[in-house]
Order: structure tokens, then C-alpha cells, then sequence
């Protein structure tokens, strides 16, 4: 049965717009993962604790942004591109410290110049793609040729990114063999979403700012999806390496208190 009224104009969403649907329900997951996070955080080994609480912090953030671009889509129906790089703007730099908390934790003397290589490169990344898609370079050096110095130059800082967490420090502490089977799972998982989950924001920006051959709708749609994704299961990765490392750890601990239990009956009985 057909509405009577869009309810897009009061701020509802409307059944036929797959877009602001797709804000809405990633809004509730984000909520959603906060929550189970911030709960499971307590259930887990103590070094493991700050990475679940940050990652709890990313999903935050990210639903209460999520919130706004719904909104800013169902009544403007346009990009919320100044919403969406403030959610970026301090997700993205918090999933990167999620790799220097999980090798921290287990090396200890690691130096403080992964942490900032990282960040610096997130911001450089996220500061030149928001130039470009906001049309800021547009009025410095020309539309066209704006445009695609943004997108180079932001792309050079995930460039940078990937090879610190590939061929630098944190590639070379997380392979050295010195970091446990659990800590290293959960790197080059993430690792994994940086790389190809990530790759879909340049092609988005190629296709749809530099190309003209996407609309906004799915090219939204699309940012939607991949932030589900590479937010979510970003922090999923370091919830089941924290969840396996702390379940082998128990149950050694079970194992040696049996030995001990064990010995002390026979020498009772002795």
C-alpha cells in the first residue's frame, strides 16, 4: 500500500530509499557493537582490555555519526561528506593505534615512533581526501586538476600507511616471531581490512569524483557498507584473538593449578 506522504520530508525513512536505509541500519549496529564490546572487554585478559575499550570507542563514534548522515541523506538527500570525514577524522586515526596496542602489549619496549607514523599518516590521507571531495582544492588550482592532486596525495598516505604495517616496525614485530599466535592473527587480519576493505574508498572517490561515473546514491551505499565492515569486523578481529588468547591462558592456568593440586595428594598420601 502506497503512503499517503513521502516521510522523507518529516525526517522518516522512506521504504523505497535503499540508501537512507542503509544509514539506519548500520546506525543500530554500531550501537550495537559498542555495547557488546564494552561487555565482552570485562571477560577478556587484562592487556587485552584497552584495545576492546578502543575499539568500542570506533564503533561509537561511528553510530552517533551514522545518526546525522541518515538525517542529513533523508532530508538534503546528498552526500554527507563534512559528517562522514569527522566520523573518519577520529575512527580511522583510533583503528590505527589499535595496531600499536596489540603489539604493545606483548612487546613492551616497543618504540613510540610506530604510533606516530601511523597517525601521521591517517591525517595526511584523510585531510587530502576531504580537500578533494569537498571541493576545496577546486578554488586553489582548478576543478580538474585539484581533484586529482587530492586524490594522489591522499592516496599516498594509505600507501604509507601499508607499508609500516607490511614492511615496517609493526610488520616486523608482528612477524618476528616474538609476539604470540593470537596477537599475530589479529594483525594481518586487520591488516587484511586495511588493505582490501580500505581499497574501496579511493575507487569510490576515482569512480565518482574524478570520473563522474557513479551517482551518489550508490556510491554512498556503497561507503555504508564498506564502513560496516571495515569498522565492525576491524575490532571483530581483535575481539576473537583477545577471546582465544585469554581461553589458552585460562586453561593453562587450570592445567598447572591441577598439576599442583595433583602432587600435593600424593604426597599426602605418601
Amino acid at each position: 500500500m502506497a503512503l499517503a506522504v513521502d516521510p522523507s520530508k518529516y525526517g522518516f525513512l522512506n521504504p523505497h530509499d535503499a540508501v537512507a536505509i542503509s544509514f539506519w541500519i548500520i546506525s543500530i549496529a554500531m550501537v550495537a557493537a559498542t555495547v557488546f564490546f564494552l561487555m565482552e572487554s570485562t571477560a577478556v585478559s587484562y592487556h587485552w582490555k584497552t584495545s576492546m575499550n578502543v575499539g568500542a570507542l570506533v564503533t561509537l563514534v561511528a553510530a552517533v555519526h551514522y545518526f546525522y548522515m541518515r538525517e542529513f541523506w533523508v532530508l538534503i538527500h546528498g552526500s554527507p561528506i563534512l559528517y562522514r570525514y569527522i566520523d573518519w577524522s577520529i575512527t580511522v586515526p583510533l583503528q590505527m593505534v589499535e595496531f600499536y596496542l596489540i603489539l604493545s602489549a606483548v612487546q613492551p619496549n616497543l618504540g613510540g615512533g610506530m604510533f606516530w607514523r601511523l597517525l601521521l599518516g591517517t591525517v595526511w590521507m584523510l585531510a587530502w581526501g576531504y580537500m578533494g571531495e569537498s571541493g576545496t582544492m577546486y578554488g586553489l588550482i582548478g576543478p580538474g586538476v585539484g581533484c586529482f592532486l587530492a586524490f594522489i596525495l591522499g592516496l599516498s598516505g594509505w600507501f604509507y600507511i601499508l607499508s609500516e604495517i607490511f614492511s615496517g616496525e609493526a610488520g616486523q614485530v608482528a612477524a618476528s616471531g616474538n609476539v604470540n599466535k593470537h596477537v599475530a592473527a589479529s594483525f594481518k587480519t586487520m591488516r587484511f581490512i586495511v588493505t582490501v576493505g580500505w581499497s574501496i574508498y579511493p575507487l569510490g572517490y576515482f569512480l565518482g569524483y574524478l570520473c563522474g561515473a557513479v551517482a551518489s546514491a550508490p556510491l554512498n551505499l556503497v561507503y555504508n557498507l564498506a564502513d560496516m565492515v571495515n569498522k565492525i569486523a576491524f575490532c571483530l578481529a581483535i575481539w576473537a584473538s583477545a577471546k582465544n588468547s585469554t581461553l589458552e591462558s585460562t586453561a593453562k592456568t587450570s592445567v598447572m593449578g591441577g598439576s599442583s593440586s595433583g602432587e600435593a595428594g600424593c604426597f599426602g598420601l605418601c
